[in-house]
């Protein structure tokens, strides 16, 4: 399994390689189903007193693709985030596969650990180490394989006339209707697309493009309202 970390903006030091190493390891027990771990450090909009630390967390392999990514002042505790959240990620499908198999619903993190203390919170993944520990046993339960096939779950289904804007029409219609995203075809690329609301007043793009081979993020630019 390789692990690479990058920072963008920032510089990385080898006690944070050496955290993310220790905390990553955990993957290796998926096997050859994951090839690559990325993390990236980015600096971004620091104000006086806060850092402005985004951590993205992407584990590659065979089979889909885990990507979590969190914020906050501190980049060993925001790792932490996007390393809970991967762990959730991976609980929430190893369960469905379960229920799948016949079992009944499996008991949630959350209700097993209820009788422990409850940490203060600014509202992470899990409020306890202990809550972490529990998930990290059922995320990495090999007896219940990642890559076999699921029934798929019931999925209500809605079709809307397509629609053509640019991506600033589609964020005040966004906001207008009080979603969290908008599906729209974007009209300076014919692509079909998704805004959506990220933290305070940013939002972003997804498009599906057959010609896109590079996930990297565009530059960001200013959202003018309309």
């Amino acid at each position: 399994m390789e692990l690479i970390i990058q920072g963008r903006n920032v510089s990385v030091p080898e006690r944070f390689k050496e955290y993310v190493a220790e905390k990553v390891v955990k993957f290796e027990e998926l096997g050859d189903k994951v090839q690559r771990i990325e993390v990236k450090v980015v600096k971004e909009n620091p104000t006086p007193g806060r850092d402005g630390m985004r951590v993205e967390a992407t584990v590659i392999g065979r089979g889909p693709v885990l990507r979590a990514e969190a914020r906050g002042d501190d980049k060993f505790a925001v790792f932490d985030e996007a390393y809970a959240k991967l762990i959730e990620q991976l609980r929430r499908a190893r369960d469905r596969r379960k229920v799948h198999r016949g079992h009944h619903r499996p008991t949630a993190v959350f209700e097993a650990t209820g009788p422990l203390p409850v940490a203060p919170t600014d509202g992470p993944v899990y409020a306890s180490e202990q809550e972490l520990a529990a998930a990290e046993v059922e995320a990495f339960d090999t007896e219940y394989g990642l890559e076999d096939d699921v029934p798929p779950v019931e999925i209500r289904r809605k079709r809307f006339p397509e629609e053509r804007m640019t991506v600033d029409q589609a964020v005040d219609r966004m906001e207008l209707v009080g979603h969290d995203f908008y599906l729209f075809v974007d009209a300076e690329t014919g692509e079909p697309s998704v805004a959506y609301r990220r933290k305070g007043w940013e939002y972003g793009v997804i498009s599906l493009s057959s010609e896109a081979t590079d996930t990297e993020s565009e530059p960001a630019r200013a959202y003018q309202a309309g």
